[in-house]
């Protein structure tokens, strides 16, 4: 299990570094209410962008500071895909991570 939370820690420092090079990484944080929403990806508050670093990123960093249990599953990927393909951004490199981190999650 150790190797894991190794590898889910690798990869979402590559997340976030991705996100760094594509120039979506935000330097303010979203108000608490966005941070807040109880809706999926809170897309009612939050682009995906925001909604990955700001909830995302942190909560399972936060679990693999702790040894926390992971989730059962995750499917993180296919939304990415989805918002970036809409968005026209070419995400490939970070959707594949991406699914790297759904893959290790949901085994």
């Amino acid at each position: 299990m150790v190797d894991h939370y190794r590898r889910l820690a690798s990869l979402l420092q590559t997340v976030e570094k991705e996100l760094r090079a594509m120039q979506l990484w935000e330097e303010q944080m979203p108000s608490a209410e966005a941070l807040a929403s109880d809706q999926p990806f809170a897309l009612d508050k939050l682009s995906f962008n925001q909604w990955l670093q700001f909830i995302f990123l942190p909560k399972m960093a936060g679990i693999v500071e702790t040894d926390s249990a992971l989730p059962e599953s995750c499917s993180v990927a296919p939304m990415a895909e989805e918002f970036y393909k809409a968005e026209q951004v070419d995400a490939l490199s970070l959707v594949r991570h991406l699914a790297a981190i759904d893959a290790l999650i949901s085994g």
